[in-house]
């Protein structure tokens, strides 16, 4: 048996859950990770990504030099290049100035507005920081956004709408505690697989009921109580329709409800409509499933709702969040340990990148960048001249793209981050990466967005630097350097220290703010100064299995569940809701509903999991059809079939699997040659700028063999 020269314990860099990770490193080598069993979030467990899906570090396609174009591209006329003939190598100081030189040359023509940052919710906190610190101290603009307006900034819109937080209010740990529990808009078993595992143990070992609400025959659905099977997008008529029942038959927790929560005759009012007949019509479940899972929930001991992107994800997705928040609110089901509110972060640290400041509208901490005493806090903390900072919110990741034109944003600089593969409507996504005049993408492969750019800057991986992530629970975890970058790769937080330092000194800025960090523990002491949920965590206290945000001093132990007496907005709202169908419904052109989500083998855009060993475990895209829509198509499993919408068409491989219900197709997001994004519709919900991937209608037609793309090309891009 080998024996390791050393043992990294570190956090894992796929979803949210956060495991804890033993890597096993001979001769700069890990050959085998573990996870102890004392660890308080996974107790030992790991899932196929978490135990295998690390050998994207050792992929011929990292890169590992600084690249340059060699022939400048113009507005209009950016293409892709994966073809190393199209670079050329160049040291850190020449790639460092030219993207300063550029960055500051479009800023002193156009103003802060033309400029704009991807952040990256794989990269660690402190690097975050970093990144949103440099575009608004140096470039005073808030057009700063990362992955979460992709994934759940519905639900954080609704979170604050109604209680003034967030995030999860409990810990998953804790659905042990829940007698009853609703998984909604959430494949668990394949996007949290750790989770699942505690939420089959709650059912099967303490007797827990579960409800699972969502278009497809979950793997989940095998230990439910009930499974609703709406259609998507018609959230809000079934969430409301549970609250119809629990009001008209008084299920609700009156106490609660006079004590802690404001606008309760208003809603009562708003639910006449909501029965559960008229939910039926609209969503296709059962009136009397509807009732059901509404009495069991209410009348739970301890009840918890948990859910994913099948709520945000919706041109109404803080209206779907929203009602599940009321019935929270309606039942007391908040507050106590094994309830709560809780939506299931899909990246490893999309949390923290939230926390850091990494968004438009909102300095670290939540601070609102259009509050005054807001802006003169982190003024003083970044020694910048009264009223220096924007107060101005900025641009969204999904109004970013759209507004790169002449007049709008003329440079992005990308952190971690895939636009090519994550957002909506990609045919039309390509052509605003086409329009910009300068694109920086930092980046430990060159993917699809990537090869857009004109610099490349290569960035270490998670496994080659130190710093924190935080979890879906709100705990802040060690990342512990294991092994040293390749070739000339560098930390993000060095690459953004480095680069500030030179835009600093172009702009006749100097010592405006600090740059000169040791490291990522002085860079967090420095986040946490300023951000109160953070003032009692420090690298020393994070030593044994982290700390569950806030932690307000360093006598706190850190708070596992929130709102035990009151909610940060003082009492929780309910809101009346109204049924906004989806923006794109089927017809007769396009008689199916395409839904797209993730898969246990493989992770967001693809840019790690289809550089790893994983991608043989499920090579190519699929199309999961059910066996009365295969029959209608002409189709079985195997078969090649073109998937079209308004916007675009994919050519893939059919499976036949009654998962979905019939009418609805459903289709993975990690594939590049068949990108599920290039049919879905780029309709945003009006809060929260979030688009609806999770519902558009498309069609399905039978398709030559040849047409398929080669599954295996992206492994193959940009190998250097």
């Amino acid at each position: 048996m080998i024996q390791p020269d050393r043992i990294t314990a570190t956090t894992c860099p796929y979803c949210g859950v956060g495991c804890t990770l033993e890597l096993h490193i001979k001769d700069d080598f890990i050959y085998r990770v573990t996870s102890p069993f004392d660890s308080v979030v996974n107790h030992g467990n790991l899932c196929v990504k978490g135990r295998f899906g690390y050998d994207f570090l050792y992929s011929p396609a990292r890169v590992t030099t600084p690249l340059i174009r060699k022939t400048p591209q113009r507005p209009g006329a950016r293409t892709q290049a994966f073809d190393r003939d199209e670079w050329r190598q160049v040291s850190w100081d020449e790639a460092l100035n030219h993207v300063a030189d550029r960055l500051v040359e479009l800023y002193r023509r156009d103003g802060p507005g033309a400029l704009a940052v991807y952040a990256c919710a794989k990269a660690t906190n402190e690097e975050n920081y970093l990144l949103q610190k440099l575009f608004r101290a140096l470039f005073r603009t808030n057009n700063v956004d990362h992955c979460t307006r992709l994934c759940h900034a519905g639900s954080v819109a609704a979170l604050l709408k109604a209680l003034g937080t967030t995030a999860m209010s409990n810990t998953a740990a804790e659905v042990a505690k829940s007698d009853c529990f609703i998984v909604t808009g959430s494949n668990t078993t394949e996007n949290h697989p750790i989770i699942a595992l505690q939420m089959k143990a709650a059912v099967h070992k303490r007797g827990a009921r579960l409800i699972v609400i969502d278009p497809r025959r979950l793997e989940l659905c095998r230990s439910a109580a009930l499974w609703l099977p709406l259609k998507p997008g018609t959230n809000v008529p079934v969430f409301s329709a549970m609250a119809h029942v629990i009001v008209k038959e008084k299920l609700y927790n009156r106490a609660f409800i006079e004590a802690r929560t404001e606008g309760f005759d208003e809603l009562a009012a708003s639910l006449e409509a909501f029965t559960p007949e008229y939910a039926e019509a609209i969503s296709g479940v059962d009136r009397e499933l509807i009732a059901q899972a509404a009495r069991m929930y209410a009348q739970a001991e301890r009840g918890a709702i948990y859910w994913g992107m099948g709520i945000s994800q919706l041109a109404h997705g803080t209206a779907s969040a929203l009602g599940l928040i009321n019935l929270a609110l309606l039942t007391g089901h908040i507050g106590r340990e094994g309830t709560g509110l809780n939506p299931l972060r899909g990246q490893n640290n999309v949390q923290g990148a939230s926390d850091a400041g990494a968004m438009p509208y909102h300095y670290p901490g939540y601070m609102l960048v259009d509050d005054p005493a807001n802006a003169e806090k982190w003024e003083r903390a970044w020694n910048i001249e009264p009223g220096g900072l924007s107060r101005e919110r900025g641009l969204t990741t999904t109004e970013i793209l759209s507004h790169a034109h002449p007049g709008g944003v003329r440079a992005l600089y990308i952190m971690g981050e895939n636009p090519m593969m994550t957002e909506p409507n990609l045919n039309v996504t390509r052509e605003h990466m086409q329009a910009l005049e300068f694109l920086v993408a930092q980046d430990v492969f060159i993917n699809e967005s990537g090869a857009f750019a004109d610099v490349i800057l290569p960035a270490a991986a998670w496994a080659e630097k130190d710093g924190t992530f935080t979890n879906t629970d709100r705990r802040v975890q060690r990342v512990r350097q294991a092994l040293p970058p390749p070739g000339q790769a560098r930390p993000d937080w060095q690459i953004v220290s480095a680069l500030a330092a030179r835009i600093e000194q172009r702009l006749g800025r100097p010592n405006s703010a600090y740059w000169g960090y040791e490291g990522p523990e002085a860079i967090w002491r420095e986040m946490a100064s300023v951000t109160p949920a953070n003032h009692g965590v420090t690298y020393a206290r994070l030593e044994n299995g982290g700390l569950q945000t806030p932690v307000p001093d360093e006598s706190h132990p850190g708070t596992p569940f929130l709102f035990a007496e009151t909610f940060p907005a003082g009492r929780g709202k309910f809101f009346a809701l109204d049924y906004v169908p989806s923006v794109e419904l089927p017809d007769e052109a396009y008689p199916f509903i395409l839904t797209t989500g993730r898969l246990l083998e493989h992770w967001h855009g693809g840019t790690l999991s289809r550089h790893s060993e994983l991608d043989a475990l499920y090579p190519e895209a699929l199309l999961e059809l059910h066996e009365i829509d295969a029959e209608r198509c002409g189709l079985r499993s195997g078969d090649a079939a073109r998937v079209s919408s308004r916007r675009g068409s994919v050519v893939l491989r059919v499976n036949v699997r009654n998962m979905t219900r019939p009418g609805v197709v459903f289709i993975p997001m990690h594939f590049a040659e068949a990108a599920a994004n290039l049919l879905t519709i780029d309709a945003l919900d009006p809060t929260a700028k979030i688009p609806e991937f999770k519902a558009c209608a498309v069609s399905v037609t039978r398709a030559a063999e040849a047409e398929l793309a080669d599954p295996q090309a992206v492994t193959r891009r940009g190998r250097y």
